[in-house]
């Protein structure tokens, strides 16, 4: 089950309805890039954030679960996982994969309590 990696902590100061798009994005180790898109959905929330030249371009889809603090003064949001976790998690084609299912889940079981750094415990 992975449905509770796709909705943000209580504890992250997301409130539902904030637009986040344009804030930057903070993993363990630094700055990743930007959030383009983003979902509230109850169950289905995550973040593409466009990386820029950190990985060449690249957008990357982080489960809502990841972040773990929201800063809407400095316009930040704060995600649990280190630069290289991110960078090895299922390549992300915006166009191919956010409607996709079986991505999610895939992406869902990369980040969630099953994955080899943890998640959010079951």
């Amino acid at each position: 089950m992975t449905e509770h990696v796709w909705s943000y902590k209580s504890t992250s100061g997301h409130l539902a309805g904030t637009d986040l798009t344009g804030y930057k994005v903070e993993a363990t180790d630094g700055s990743i890039g930007k959030v383009d898109k983003h979902s509230d959905e109850v169950g289905d929330a995550y973040l593409v954030v466009d990386t820029g030249v950190w990985i060449f371009g690249k957008e990357v889809l982080l489960p809502a679960s990841t972040v773990v603090r929201v800063d809407r003064d400095e316009k930040e949001v704060f995600v649990d996982r280190s630069k290289e976790q991110i960078k090895n998690a299922p390549e992300f084609h915006r166009d191919k994969h956010l409607g996709d299912a079986g991505y999610r889940e895939e992406l869902g079981t990369y980040y969630g309590a099953g994955a080899p750094f943890g998640g959010w415990p079951a």
